[in-house]
């Protein structure tokens, strides 16, 4: 059922404490923690506890869940004093756009220019 954990899911076992993480910032709903593979300097991924395929899926489906993820990304940059030389966020939803791990989640990047256009 969607919002429920699942148990094939890495990030939903990284909610439940059974696969550790550098978590950089948690609340209520949603966690933050570093990259195990980064592409930049600071690689951040903030996911929702409540698990949704990608963020789309959790944006109809819990648009407040949603805003705080955006609002956690904005505290990670915060945190990792990258504000100031700009950051990147990036949501990748689907396989053929990179998506990987089908649990919502989107990437914090900085640390490093950050100019070259993906558009």
């Amino acid at each position: 059922m969607a919002g429920e954990p699942q148990p094939d899911c890495l990030f939903c076992k990284i909610v439940a404490g059974e696969i550790p993480a550098t978590v950089v910032r948690e609340t209520e709903r949603t966690v933050a923690f570093r990259d195990i593979s980064p592409k930049a300097p600071t690689h951040v991924l903030v996911i929702p506890k409540v698990h949704y395929p990608n963020a789309a899926a959790l944006a109809v489906a819990e648009p407040r869940i949603a805003a705080e993820l955006l609002a956690e990304a904005g505290e990670v940059a915060a945190d990792e004093k990258i504000v100031e030389s700009g950051y990147r966020l990036i949501f990748n939803n689907g396989a053929g756009a990179g998506q990987t791990i089908f649990h919502a989640h989107v990437h914090v990047l900085g640390g490093k220019p950050m100019n070259e256009n993906m558009v």
